[in-house]
């Protein structure tokens, strides 16, 4: 495919996912009153205000994207589409692209399974891998390339490339259940997950724009056309989700527990933590004996014990700057550390 038809099919991705940035902007409050009367909702814990807000609004944006890449399937294709014979027909890109999308399905339907009932962990951990089998056999079937480039320092041990066999697809399975549990797993405030995969969305956009001239440029199209409209959905449903500028600020969230049941380890790990200062222990005496108190080991307890109690707003732009930075983090070494490692 040329440069110039690449831009072009891009370009009408953009232009619908523009449109459905549009959509979601408008159906996500109109949608809000019917989510409320299935009883989807919830309200923020340590705040004042007892509103209750709808949840589960992603499933909107969720049904726009896939409606976006459902009528976007064409265009890719629409040379071969209009080829009576079909003689040359992409069979494995058409695949891909349909492969993809199943596991998006899935993965939409987990995050909505998981607002509505409440999933335990255990069922986070399988489920996402259960979702990446579809695009693990598309691969299977059409490349089935598990070799990868050793590094240059460990060249002179394993050699200049290694098989992993087997082992890749386990990898890329258990990928797939980081990066769905990664973000899940970093929430708590009004803005932040949706905030977070904005940014990551965008992230992902500037790679894929900066390697359209290299040797790789069908698989980072073919990325732009997915992200295109999930960074647009995203943005849409970012802008509802955004803080409530009533709400007060927000501090620490605890955990309590009985002494007694800390075991030795854990004992150890705290005494550490609290020793660098990254955790607030407070050892009280109730009713049913000793117990301790410690701050939540989460990246936003983290940030509000250095930096004390910060108003919602405030603390949703120190945690998305800290995204930017990792994106940034993750630029230098693609295009600057990668050197010392691999002849790129």
């Amino acid at each position: 495919m040329e440069l110039s038809e690449t831009i072009y099919h891009l370009l009408i991705n953009a232009g619908m996912s523009l449109i459905g940035f549009l959509i979601c902007l408008n159906i996500i409050p109109k949608f809000s009153e019917m989510f409320m009367r299935a009883n989807l909702s919830g309200m923020d814990l340590s705040k004042k205000s007892k509103i209750r807000i709808p949840e589960a609004m992603g499933v909107i944006c969720g049904a726009v994207f896939l409606v976006i890449m459902f009528l976007f399937i064409p265009v890719p294709f629409y040379k071969h589409l209009a080829d009576p014979t079909n003689a040359k027909f992409p069979h494995h890109e058409y695949i891909e692209y349909i492969a993809a999308l199943l596991s998006i399905c899935c993965m939409i339907f987990l995050g909505f399974a998981d607002d509505v009932l409440a999933l335990k962990w255990r069922h986070k951990l399988w489920l996402p891998t259960m979702a990446s089998l579809p695009l693990l056999m598309v691969y299977f079937v059409n490349f089935n390339s598990t070799i990868i480039i050793v590094p240059k320092p460990f060249r002179a041990l394993f050699g200049f490339d290694v098989n992993l066999g087997l082992f890749y697809y386990l990898y890329m399975g258990m990928l797939a259940v980081f990066c769905t549990n990664a973000i899940n797993i970093f929430s708590g405030v009004n803005g932040l997950e949706t905030g977070q995969s904005f940014i990551i969305a965008v992230s992902v956009l500037i790679f894929n724009f900066l390697e359209l001239l290299g040797d790789c440029r069908a698989a980072h199209v073919f990325s732009a056309y997915f992200m295109l409209p999930y960074t647009a959905v995203c943005a849409a449903l970012l802008y509802h989700n955004w803080y409530d500028p009533k709400n007060d600020k927000v501090g620490m969230s605890f955990t309590r527990f009985k002494t007694s049941e800390l075991k030795p380890l854990g004992y150890l790990c705290l005494r550490v933590f609290n020793l660098f200062g990254v955790v607030h222990i407070r050892e009280r005496v109730g009713e049913d004996g000793a117990y301790t108190e410690c701050n939540n080991l989460t990246l936003i307890c983290l940030v509000l014990k250095f930096l004390g109690p910060l108003h919602e707003r405030t603390l949703v732009i120190v945690l998305l700057s800290l995204q930017v930075m990792c994106s940034c983090v993750a630029f230098g070494i693609r295009y600057q550390l990668a050197k010392m490692f691999y002849d790129v």
